[in-house]
């Protein structure tokens, strides 16, 4: 039973929390039991899980397990320290050396967490002189390393290149750096970047580009290499190498297992392994999580059908919310449609029936959590209902029928 608050903090913190409930944006964590793939059993109740990050149907692959379980007998649970110091194993060496030719840059740089990897580079590349231009719905972690690296912080509407050109183009002040950052797929609406155009643009105006492409690799971009190797309309080929100065990627979503790594030019490794905090100052990840991940590149690379499959998917769920009259996604003013990703959000506006929705899916056997402000603007509570190369036909069109009979509930009960 909760007590009572009876301390100045608990009693600020129980008048917040007693605030989260009563505009429905609490927030309750729910216990998985066994493996997190397309199957899914979630307190006691066995769904079919479309709100996960596991697009290729990796995360429960036993080939990742058994290669985890052979680092464990050789390297043990921990790397005891950090990189620098007696951290640095032979699995994080090899996952490096493959993460950086996989994406087609000369070196990559190992962190425990796609966040300290963003706060890490944004706090060890930027000043107090210095300027930062991003996309406004950047993921969380380049938010907060944008504010808290001290340089001048620029929002740019989302995907408005002509912002994005007249913010490089004033911010010219000479010996500091302009860097623009952008994720490569956005991860709650799906809709994809114009690298190609932001490239060009600090080009012409000598930025540098850092891209997000944590929802992009194993997804898009030839052999999934992701947005480096991606053929942007109408451009017919992908861009070049040094077309991204600073590369990030996770570990965690297509390829099943955790981490992220940041690739570029030698001197870029070379500076943040001196400078970037989050990475000098955080014990080495586990060799067993990085021998998981190697195995996971290695079936990406071997294994094209499952993004085959993955697309597939895709756009049979998009045919299927089209013959019942579901809208998908939201204007972004990008131009750049979500068929090519697996995102693909139902926006239905109100907190309330986006739970609402999200609890009668749960209850058929469906697995899709409602995300609601401040992860999305208030008003656009949503849906993010994701697929897997792992899904079924049968599953996805289950969920479509679930999802039709549930609208209807939710709309006559309101």
């Amino acid at each position: 039973m909760k007590s009572a608050p009876d301390t100045v903090l608990d009693r600020r913190l129980s008048a917040e929390l007693e605030r989260l409930h009563a505009a429905n944006l609490y927030r309750v964590r729910r216990v998985v039991e066994g493996g997190h793939g397309a199957l899914i059993v979630v307190e006691g109740r066995r769904c079919v899980n479309f709100c996960s990050n596991d697009y290729l149907g990796l995360a429960a692959d036993p080939r990742l397990a058994q290669a985890a379980r052979r680092a464990l007998d050789h390297s043990g649970t921990g790397s005891g320290a950090a990189a620098l110091v007696s951290g640095f194993n032979a699995e994080h060496a090899r996952l490096e050396e493959e993460l950086a030719d996989f994406v087609g840059r000369p070196r990559a740089l190992l962190f425990s967490t796609g966040w300290a990897a963003n706060l890490g580079v944004l706090r060890a590349l930027l000043g107090r002189d210095d300027t930062l231009i991003a996309d406004e719905l950047n993921h969380a972690s380049l938010i907060d390393g944008g504010r808290l690296s001290g340089a001048h912080y620029l929002r740019i509407p989302h995907a408005d290149m002509r912002s994005f050109e007249n913010a490089l183009a004033e911010s010219s002040s000479a010996n500091v750096l302009k860097l623009a950052v952008t994720d490569s797929v956005f991860s709650m609406d799906g809709d994809v970047a114009d690298i190609p155009a932001l490239a060009s643009a600090c080009g012409r105006h000598g930025a540098a580009l850092m891209v997000d492409d944590a929802h992009g690799l194993g997804v898009i971009g030839d052999d999934g290499r992701g947005v480096l190797h991606h053929r942007f309309p109408p451009h017919p080929s992908p861009l070049t190498p040094h077309s991204i100065d600073v590369y990030v990627a996770t570990l965690g979503k297509s390829l099943g297992a955790a981490g992220a790594f940041v690739a570029g030019s030698d001197d870029l490794i070379e500076f943040l392994i001196q400078r970037a905090r989050s990475w000098v100052f955080s014990t080495a990840p586990p060799p067993a999580i990085a021998a998981a991940a190697r195995a996971a590149l290695g079936i990406v690379r071997a294994e094209p059908a499952r993004r085959e499959r993955l697309h597939a998917n895709i756009l049979r769920f998009r045919h299927g919310a089209a013959a019942l009259g579901l809208a998908l996604g939201i204007d972004t003013g990008s131009g750049a449609a979500s068929v090519s990703t697996p995102i693909q959000p139902l926006v239905l506006g109100d907190a309330v029936r986006a739970l609402a929705v999200s609890r009668v899916l749960f209850e058929r056997g469906y697995w899709v959590a409602a995300i609601r402000p401040p992860t999305v603007p208030k008003g656009t509570s949503r849906l993010r209902i994701t697929l897997s190369a792992a899904h079924t036909p049968e599953q996805i069109d289950g969920l479509l029928e679930a999802l039709h009979a549930a609208l209807a509930t939710v709309a006559v009960s309101a």
